[in-house]
């Protein structure tokens, strides 16, 4: 790595840490020039914009997230391998939730921001899908999975379900008595659950 991709890479590393502790609006350029102790045209000089940044950490996370989390080929059966897919929401959130708590200031922050390109950031989630799809076809030959109708909408409807619910349970104070009496990651469990005993072939 050279030194250009080593402080890239400190940048990002920065910015996150930030992002994901005070959330995306709140924090500033001066204030990731500070945390990471370099000068406020330095980050510019690297990103441009404060929306850039936003871009690349989530670029960078996804990829991370991916990598370690969604290693589908440690399944055996169809099944098997979908059943480590939605575990993987639950591993990541019990790693570290703030994951989720920056993908939920990411989405606010670039509803904001129509100008900025998405097209890679959409191409990296787009391989969660393509997985999905290669372990879904297996259980239908292996007949550890039903098939399912509209296969489209039931990956995208329990993704968003899931991802939703993760990205409100990160939240650090809930807004209801009840958001705070609840268990998590039982919660968590509990819709993977329902999800997984709709695929399952008993």
């Amino acid at each position: 790595m050279g030194m250009k991709d080593f402080k890239l890479d400190f940048i990002l590393k920065t910015a996150t840490e930030l992002f994901m502790t005070r959330g995306i609006a709140d924090v500033t350029i001066k204030d990731i020039a500070d945390e990471a102790e370099i000068g406020e045209a330095t980050v510019y000089r690297y990103f441009g914009t404060k929306a850039n940044i936003v871009v690349a950490c989530a670029l960078a996370l996804g990829k991370q997230i991916y990598k370690e989390f969604f290693d589908l080929s440690k399944g055996k059966t169809g099944y098997e391998k979908i059943e480590i897919f939605y575990n993987s929401y639950l591993n990541v959130f019990k790693r570290s939730s703030s994951l989720f708590y920056f993908i939920k200031e990411f989405d606010a922050y670039m509803c904001t921001r129509g100008e900025v390109s998405l097209l890679e950031y959409e191409k990296d989630l787009d391989q969660f899908k393509v997985d999905f799809m290669e372990a879904y076809q297996l259980g239908l030959t292996d007949k550890s999975i039903k098939p399912i109708k509209q296969i489209d909408v039931f990956y995208f409807s329990t993704t968003h379900s899931l991802l939703e619910l993760c990205k409100k349970l990160s939240m650090k104070k809930g807004v209801l008595q009840q958001d705070k009496s609840l268990k998590k990651v039982s919660e968590i469990k509990c819709l993977i659950n329902i999800i997984l005993s709709s695929l399952k072939n008993a």
